[in-house]
């Protein structure tokens, strides 16, 4: 059977859309890219998919901080096409610069009323492009149904993850990748922690799974050989994992 048709929306300054549409299409889904702009002009294309993607990168350059005009574009042109997506079983991922536009767009963390959050410059003062390691917490989202710690690289200036009710989404099981040490122990430490989220906050969801954001970027590590050390040991696609969850739930 066909895989779940799957949309990455495209905008000025993304430039990891390619990328995360191969990593869809090898994980069993049919997957295309189309700009924002189009989909503002048309938005019941939206029901023609059930994963909508909103792929890394510097959407219009970050000018007014990471992802927040894509964030003010959909809220004003899509806010209604959107949560109608998400309301009739629609999966949406956010990676990196994705997951911001999540964030500054209301729809991360979510809830009723929403739990306010931001994503902030990393405490590092820099930009920190590397591989870390992430410890799963599997149960309430599609996309993390794996239980053993993966690594992945991140790309990123501001992703510390903070707000005023970590308790709150702890305690709903929102909060479902932690950065990690070399035990896979969450932790806030640099540099296995590259941003300084308290508690080590890497990706959340919204309160029924189907909305997630992550900042490493799983679409980075969907072959064996997109890890660095790929020559000396054998390290199974760990990106992958994160598409193929959300793929099976649709199946």
């Amino acid at each position: 059977m066909p895989g779940p048709r799957v949309v990455v929306l495209r905008a000025p300054g993304t430039n990891c859309d390619e990328e995360t549409v191969h990593a869809w299409e090898k994980a069993g889904a049919r997957a295309e890219t189309i700009h924002v702009n189009r989909l503002i002009e048309a938005p019941r294309m939206l029901r023609e998919y059930q994963i909508l993607t909103l792929p890394g990168g510097f959407s219009y350059g970050d000018d007014l901080g990471a992802g927040r005009v894509l964030a003010s574009k959909l809220g004003r042109a899509l806010g209604d096409q959107m949560r109608a997506f998400h309301d009739q079983g629609g999966l949406v991922i956010g990676i990196c610069n994705g997951f911001q536009v999540l964030v500054r767009s209301g729809l991360l963390p979510g809830g009723d009323p929403p739990v306010t959050a931001t994503l902030a410059h990393n405490e590092s003062g820099r930009f920190e492009a590397r591989w870390v390691t992430l410890a799963p917490l599997p149960g309430k989202s599609p996309f993390v149904t794996f239980a053993e710690p993966i690594e992945l690289p991140v790309s990123h200036g501001e992703g510390c993850f903070l707000t005023e009710h970590k308790n709150q989404l702890d305690h709903a099981g929102q909060v479902v990748l932690q950065y990690a040490d070399e035990a896979g122990r969450p932790t806030e430490r640099y540099p296995a922690n590259p941003n300084g989220s308290p508690q080590g906050t890497a990706g959340v969801c919204d309160p029924s799974g189907r909305i997630f954001g992550l900042m490493p970027h799983p679409e980075r590590f969907v072959e064996s050989w997109h890890h660095p050390r790929w020559t000396r040991a054998r390290h199974a696609p760990a990106g992958l994992l994160i598409f193929q969850g959300a793929v099976a739930a649709l199946a």
